[in-house]
């Protein structure tokens, strides 16, 4: 496999030990999660996915019943996805650390910077993240930044998001690595991958193309390299995410699950 240390390409034959999970974001079920997360949930199992990421699911079950209904299926909790200013309120950061541990899950998301205008909100925004990271590392969780394609748009000739690799620590703050919005921003996602790969272990694969999503292997974006990369640096979650289809939920997420089974995922 290829190894990077720094800008530095080196060759290496290592190999990861296991295949990492598969686990999906429950954004495509829209508000069905909070209405009826139980059929939510059966239809995940029945896609074969492994678990789920959304945000703090204790605020719509209590955990006793929240731990009954992923346990009947198989599911683990892969991580929680938060807003930005929720990294900035010390109570709701404990709480969804707390969700974590009593759910078993070791992943925090957060997409969104600080408001403001040019590369400063990266700047505060970085400062921000490795707080979360500290405090996350002390729980035994993984913080994570999930990138969009706003964040590749050049600012005095610096991209914000490689602004924000600048300016944390890669022991603190990791990358939730969303290929497609990669993809849309204007680079390649192996590349990217691979150039990151200190911060890779949690991974978003979306499909589609600029101003659209569809099921996974149905758009253009590199699925197969990115998966090369995504193993390349050991993936521990690979999370299908489609915003939004016109199809069945249950039928757009068994697509997007056949397809990475047919990746040897």
């Amino acid at each position: 496999m290829t190894i990077f240390l720094g800008n530095t390409m080196t060759r290496a034959k290592v190999q990861h030990s296991s295949k990492p999970k598969i686990g999906i974001e429950l954004i495509i079920f829209g508000k069905r999660s909070q209405e009826d997360l139980p059929g939510v949930l059966t239809e995940v199992s029945e896609a074969g996915y492994a678990g789920v990421e959304a945000g703090n699911l204790l605020s719509i079950k209590p955990e006793k019943e929240l731990k009954e209904l992923l346990g009947s299926r198989k599911l683990a909790v892969a991580g929680v996805h938060v807003g930005y200013r929720e990294l900035t309120e010390t109570e709701r950061l404990a709480s969804h650390l707390a969700y974590l541990k009593t759910m078993g899950g070791h992943y925090l998301i957060c997409s969104g910077v600080a408001e403001g205008q040019g590369l400063e909100r990266y700047d505060r925004a970085a400062e921000t993240f490795n707080r979360a990271g500290e405090r996350c590392r002390k729980e035994g969780v993984t913080f994570c930044y999930h990138n969009h394609a706003w964040e590749f748009e050049a600012i005095n000739g610096v991209k914000g998001i490689h602004r924000l690799a600048e300016k944390t620590d890669p022991a603190l703050v990791k990358f939730n690595i969303d290929v497609y919005w990669v993809h849309v921003g204007g680079e390649r996602p192996a590349e990217f991958v691979r150039r990151y790969r200190n911060r890779g272990g949690y991974f978003h694969f979306k499909d589609g193309k600029k101003g659209s999503f569809a099921e996974l292997g149905r758009g253009e974006v590199d699925l197969v390299g990115s998966k090369d990369a995504a193993l390349e640096v050991g993936a521990d979650w690979i999370i299908a995410e489609q915003d939004r289809t016109d199809l069945p939920t249950l039928e757009s997420i068994t697509i997007s699950r056949d397809y990475l089974r047919k990746l040897g995922l």
